[in-house]
């Protein structure tokens, strides 16, 4: 337990850098292990959940080798892979896990994935049930009518599907997209709401035949994928959006968050708060570094009085994972601000919905939670200041980061329980925090 007490406030100001992003990162790593040729891959995060895919790779035969702050990977080719010595432990990542199933299923050799205690409460069907109608043997804890963590699985010849997403997840789309590199046939994913691409960008610089057609992804397999050379990861804009928040909601603040990842995927929360007024202006570089494509570049955040909005269910996409932190600007917001069609908070590291509404009423913010059938969402009304509390993580490293933002900001003293999390993602998170204070 590393408790965390915040006591005044402060105006942040000031240039910082972030992690690089998370999400690519993963998917770097795992293409890279099965593309031909060495890569390297810079500006790499190293944090809980990357470390849980690098070590999963690493028992997995690959060699890759540690370099300052990058990475040299050297793949194995997509069925070079072997047979690892012991059950792999993938900590609680769950990009990790079930990305890894999707590369694992067409695999000649069982292995066993075992989880840390926040992810075997995380659902697992929605990744196991296209990968068994490609023909992957996979065996796991069956809890009613959902599956959970760990899970066996045996590598088996895979055949291409067509497989409409009942869920928005780039995780299912990527595991799906990776199994059907080593299929016998076309693999086709269709999304009813689109979500991050990363796999697609990686895939196509790596040579895979990939198209893209509407709301459809079509991968032909039988074409080796060949390393780029090097991948350059710009900044994580998950981890950014703690800090755009600050900057929008602190009196005085002016932060300026260089090289981060811009996909316009993953831009939700620039476009929400935007349209909340905030002050932000982004500042794409012109010479893309990134071999797979990915844009990215600067965010400069003013302060600015915020005025409450409507995030529909088709934007919740773009930014699920800035929802917390999206939480506490609505309450500083003019207004009421609705999220709608949350429920997929409730299946991340900890019931986002049920942690951030129980935090930021503890801080005498107005949320609630308005169900209508199967649907949930979040009706927050601003109000003129939050108040000092004492506050848990839930052992969630978004919950953690989003209530040290609020509380930077509220009245009085706050302390949270617990932010060991942060280092799930994050680790550098205080020290950068601390790199913006002005006294």
């Amino acid at each position: 337990m590393t408790p965390f007490v915040v006591k005044k406030r402060f105006i942040p100001r000031g240039k910082i850098k972030v992690p690089g992003d998370k999400a690519i990162a993963h998917r770097a790593l795992l293409i890279s292990a099965v593309a031909g040729g060495v890569t390297v891959i810079k500006n790499f995060p190293l944090h809980d959940d990357s470390k849980a895919t690098l070590n999963a790779l690493v028992a997995l035969g690959v060699k890759i080798s540690p370099m300052s702050n990058q990475i040299s990977v050297c793949g194995r080719g997509i069925h070079g892979l072997i047979k690892p010595r012991k059950p792999i432990f993938v900590n609680n990542s769950g990009t990790t896990l079930r990305l890894l199933l999707g590369l694992l299923a067409g695999q000649d050799f069982k292995t066993k994935l075992t989880a840390g205690k926040y992810l075997n409460l995380r659902p697992m069907s929605r990744v196991n049930i296209p990968l068994r109608l490609m023909g992957a043997r996979i065996i796991a804890q069956n809890k009613g009518l959902q599956e959970y963590p760990p899970i066996i699985i045996s590598g088996n010849k895979l055949k291409g599907i067509s497989y409409s997403l009942p869920v928005a997840s780039a995780q299912v789309k990527s595991a799906i997209l990776l199994a059907g590199l080593s299929a016998k046939g076309k693999t086709r994913v269709i999304e009813k709401v689109a979500t991050r691409d990363h796999t697609e960008r990686m895939l196509k610089a790596y040579g895979a035949d990939i198209t893209i057609r509407k709301n459809s992804i079509i991968l032909n397999p039988g074409k080796n994928l060949v390393s780029p050379g090097e991948i350059y990861i710009p900044g994580d804009i998950s981890s950014a959006a703690f800090f755009i928040t600050l900057a929008a909601i602190a009196p005085g603040a002016k932060i300026t968050i260089c090289g981060v990842s811009l996909n316009p995927g993953r831009i939700g929360i620039i476009h929400v708060l935007k349209r909340m007024r905030a002050k932000i202006k982004l500042e794409y570089t012109k010479k893309s570094k990134t071999k797979s494509k990915e844009p990215f570049g600067n965010i400069i955040v003013n302060y600015s009085k915020l005025k409450g909005t409507v995030v529909n269910s088709l934007e919740i996409p773009s930014l699920i994972d800035e929802l917390p932190v999206l939480m506490v600007a609505a309450s500083f917001a003019q207004g009421k601000t609705i999220f709608k069609a949350v429920g997929e908070l409730r299946v991340k590291e900890a019931d986002r919905i049920n942690s951030n509404v129980m935090n930021l009423s503890r801080m005498g913010a107005d949320i609630r939670v308005v169900k209508t059938g199967n649907r949930e969402d979040i009706v927050i009304n601003g109000v003129c200041a939050l108040y000092g509390a004492e506050l848990k993580s839930f052992g969630d490293h978004r919950t953690a980061m989003s209530m040290v933002v609020a509380a930077m900001v509220a009245q009085g003293q706050s302390r949270i329980d617990d932010i060991s999390c942060i280092n799930k993602s994050f680790p550098g998170f205080l020290a950068t925090l601390n790199s913006l204070m002005k006294r």
